[in-house]
């Protein structure tokens, strides 16, 4: 995710009522509802527009290597250690936020995204942008860091409104069941990245190609035919898989300053959280069949 904005940068990654609890899967799938509720969604799903925050711009993939895969270090490198422990730290930042959105911003998020469900989307997609371009466009870690926190927010917002439709809708044992999966798969592709790191790398264009067609595949079921393909969100899974393990990878492959690491850390957290949000449609499908 790093040539990236609501692009690739972290590859980029998107998704979001109440009312009635029916069925929070996508009986009105992504193009009706998009992304976040353009009727009383109730849980008719809530999220059928994924969060894609980053995935749209593309991963150039090999060649991210300067620094500590070239042996030419520059004077803001930091250990490995310290790198490693800052992409950490970033990413468990991004989620305690969203654990306090989700616990405390449930109406904030149903009054903006259910009311007024064109204006929270023109400010999502523009705190997206202006974060990817922070990010990617500044060496400064405290300006990467604001707009790491251009991503955090708005995604927060989101996620407080899915998991607590779903909270109410009965699904509590399908939200615990995703973040544990989540967890595993995603440390099992980080391992992975650790061990064949030229060949997450050279998945960047393929990824990047595979998900936009999908999401445009997604986009005209919902549009024209008014359906929802439940097998979208098993690929889905499978594309933010791999770009965890190429975001990772890609994170090893460049200097190891605080900026990239900060810079890292955003890719991953849409690839985590677009992953989260997939795995908990389908444990949840599960749950209700």
């Amino acid at each position: 995710m790093a040539d990236n904005n609501f692009n690739n940068g972290f590859n980029n990654n998107q998704p979001y009522g109440q009312q009635p609890y029916n069925d929070p899967y996508g009986q009105q799938p992504y193009g009706q509802q998009q992304p976040y509720g353009q009727q009383n969604r109730g849980v008719n799903d809530p999220f059928s527009a994924p969060l894609y925050a980053q995935q749209i711009g593309g991963g150039q993939a090999s060649g991210f290597g300067s620094g500590s895969g070239s042996g030419v270090y520059t004077a803001d490198e930091i250990s490995p250690q310290k790198y490693n422990l800052v992409i950490g730290a970033c990413l468990l930042y991004g989620f305690l936020i969203n654990v306090f959105m989700v616990a405390f911003c449930f109406d904030a998020a149903v009054s903006v995204i259910d009311k007024s469900p064109i204006v929270f989307m023109i400010a999502y997609i523009a705190m997206i942008i202006v974060g990817s371009i922070m990010i990617h466009k500044s060496d400064k870690p405290a300006i990467s860091f604001i707009g790491y926190n251009l991503f955090v927010v708005p995604l927060g917002l989101c996620l407080s409104y899915i998991l607590n439709i779903y909270a109410m809708a009965g699904y509590n044992t399908a939200i615990t069941i995703a973040f544990g999966i989540t967890a595993v798969v995603t440390l099992a592709m980080m391992a992975a990245a650790n061990i064949f790191p030229q060949f997450f790398l050279s998945l960047g264009k393929t990824l990047f190609v595979t998900l936009m067609i999908t999401i445009v595949v997604e986009l005209v079921a919902a549009i024209f035919f008014g359906t929802y393909l439940t097998i979208i969100d098993y690929i889905v899974v499978l594309i933010f898989c791999g770009y965890i393990g190429y975001d990772w990878a890609k994170a090893n492959a460049l200097p190891k300053t605080v900026d990239n690491a900060i810079d890292s850390a955003a890719e991953l957290y849409v690839d985590i959280v677009n992953l989260f949000i997939r795995i908990l449609r389908i444990v949840a499908r599960a749950q209700n069949n």
